[in-house]
């Protein structure tokens, strides 16, 4: 009886885990929809922020494991459905909101954007190691706020500097907690199916 391991499948960089799926219109459709869906769910995972119009939320960590699995033009698609449904009264913001004005729809925007980088790096490999995946969270959150906290600036009137109070700082340990999960789930997600295959 040989106790040889099973050959381990090597899984070649400028595929995104959804890829692993049978390829169809129909398969980007239901991905696209189910992208927004998650986001849209992880959303109403929401804890107010004293002293900040801005919820500490699902939906941000939702957008970035959305752009990561599905690419960046299913990523983008399906934060953009997730904006354009939002915005016309579904309540499925955080914080069961809709519409676009309101403090922290930049984050929304951000979130849309950063989906989009996430995914073009994930077809780079970028979330197939601990360190790439962490890197690539991080930039993720950093799009997000490069354009939530400004919009929350303009929005409210706050400077730059209680915005960035208000809007990032009481973030970054949830972030951080948020990577950390991304960190562990990605690539032990391509380290599962490698040995499957």
């Amino acid at each position: 009886m040989s106790t040889a391991a099973a050959p381990v499948r090597t899984l070649r960089t400028g595929t995104v885990l959804a890829d692993l799926l049978p390829a169809s219109r129909v398969r980007d459709a239901a991905l696209v929809l189910g992208g927004a869906a998650l986001t849209g769910l992880a959303a109403q995972l929401s804890v107010p922020v004293p002293g900040s119009p801005v919820p500490v939320s699902g939906q941000t960590f939702a957008a970035l494991l959305v752009g990561t699995a599905l690419g960046a033009r299913r990523g983008f698609l399906s934060l953009a459905l997730y904006a354009v449904v939002g915005m016309a009264g579904v309540p499925w913001f955080a914080e069961a909101s809709s519409g676009y004005a309101m403090p922290s729809f930049g984050y929304i925007l951000g979130m849309l954007l950063a989906a989009t980088v996430v995914g073009a790096l994930a077809r780079r490999g970028a979330d197939r190691s601990v360190l790439r995946t962490a890197g690539t969270m991080v930039l993720g959150s950093a799009i997000i706020y490069a354009v939530g906290v400004p919009y929350l600036a303009l929005a409210t009137g706050m400077s730059l500097g209680q915005a960035v109070a208000a809007g990032l700082t009481p973030f970054l340990i949830g972030d951080a907690l948020k990577a950390a999960l991304a960190m562990g789930a990605l690539p032990a997600a391509w380290k599962l199916v490698g040995r499957k295959g």
